[in-house]
């Protein structure tokens, strides 16, 4: 399996424009699994095709294994035909006139394979990912989940060293969602492959991803593992964009007069800062509800919405919106007041700047506010 390096690629449309991708660079070992995660126009879609040979960067370089695919500089490009990548897209791209098996052979008939060992890999293929009774249909005859498998089929039947996704499972309903999402986890345990996976999915991507290269307007903001990303936000764009539900926000006034800056300024007093903190983000799972007089923190409970196996509690702490979510239903109903409490531990403390800033909680502190 290959290993991909992309370095200092850069990649605009015009001169006026903003750049698409701008200064990336990002290590990707053998047989990882990466995506590449951000909203639409972040530059994820871009940076796979530089990958497949489908877009040129305007500079900077990519390295595949130990050999150079693309290099401004050098003058070296190397056809997406000649990369040994296997590529799915979000459109499918089957060929209608052609069955499925005809589908996946299409690739091993250009490499000039020959025709038993054409068979046994089709037949391995289609029963790997349990849609061999379909191979007499043509793609008009599937659903949307099984022309999903049969693009992958047709990809895998190939044994690229390394995979691209994008966005392929954009087009199932939830169901096949979550199977598709389990057979790439199976895929990528057996075949070792490295693949790169594009998504504006979070939950997509920390569910599936060994490593998540968060995106926005072209420049990676964050590269870690799943776990990373979302308990270490390295600043605030990553923090608000991850995340099922919204992190809540609370932005740092001066002079303290607005109540909920005021608690949460009481709670950094606790905390050794690095610099001077300008927000501060608590994640709704981090959000407790305590009776009233447990709390300096008073709010009102807006809404309850079940999610099945979690509540999740819309509240109103001084006219902000606030969010909590509890394994346990609330005990509450819309109008009561409640306390909040939140570990001083959990809490993301970002600069003026969005930047993340490293916290020491003080020892003498009971560690909740």
């Amino acid at each position: 399996m290959s290993s991909i390096s992309i370095r200092d690629v850069r990649k605009t449309y015009s001169k006026s424009a903003a750049p698409a991708v701008d200064r990336l660079n990002i290590e990707i070992p053998k047989s990882d699994f990466l995506c590449l995660l951000g909203p639409s126009g972040c530059g994820k879609t871009t940076t796979l095709r530089m990958i497949a040979g489908l877009e040129h960067p305007t500079e900077g370089k990519i390295v595949v294994g130990d050999r150079t695919v693309v290099s401004v500089d050098e003058g070296i490009y190397v056809p997406a035909e000649d990369r040994d990548m296997g590529l799915v897209f979000q459109n499918y791209a089957l060929w209608p006139h052609m069955t499925v098996a005809e589908n996946v052979e299409f690739g091993l008939k250009l490499r000039k394979v020959p025709k038993p060992e054409r068979d046994r890999i089709i037949n391995d293929t289609l029963e790997k990912l349990a849609i061999a009774r379909y191979r007499d249909r043509l793609p008009s005859q599937l659903s949307g989940g099984q022309q999903q498998r049969v693009a992958l089929a047709r990809m895998l039947a190939l044994k690229p060293d390394v995979i691209l996704l994008d966005e392929p499972l954009s087009n199932l309903d939830a169901k096949l969602r979550l199977e598709m999402r389990a057979e790439l986890k199976r895929i990528h345990a057996e075949m070792g492959a490295t693949i790169v996976f594009v998504t504006h999915d979070q939950w997509e991507a920390m569910t599936l991803a060994t490593t998540i290269a968060v995106m926005s307007e072209g420049e990676l903001q964050q590269l870690g593992t799943p776990d990373d990303i979302y308990e270490r936000p390295a600043n605030r764009f990553v923090a608000e964009f991850v995340g099922n539900l919204p992190i809540n926000i609370v932005e740092l006034q001066d002079n303290s007069t607005n109540p909920l800056s005021a608690w949460v300024h009481g709670m950094l007093a606790d905390i050794r800062l690095t610099a001077t903190a300008g927000s501060v983000g608590i994640r709704p799972e981090h959000v407790r509800l305590v009776p009233v007089e447990a709390s300096p923190r008073p709010a009102t409970v807006i809404d309850i919405v079940p999610t099945g196996g979690s509540w999740i509690v819309e509240l109103s702490a001084d006219g902000e919106k606030f969010f909590a979510i509890t394994p346990e239903p609330p005990g509450v109903a819309p109008g009561e007041q409640v306390g909040l409490s939140v570990p001083h531990e959990s809490l993301h403390i970002f600069d003026a700047a969005g930047s993340r800033i490293e916290a020491v909680i003080q020892q003498t502190t009971g560690g909740k506010s």
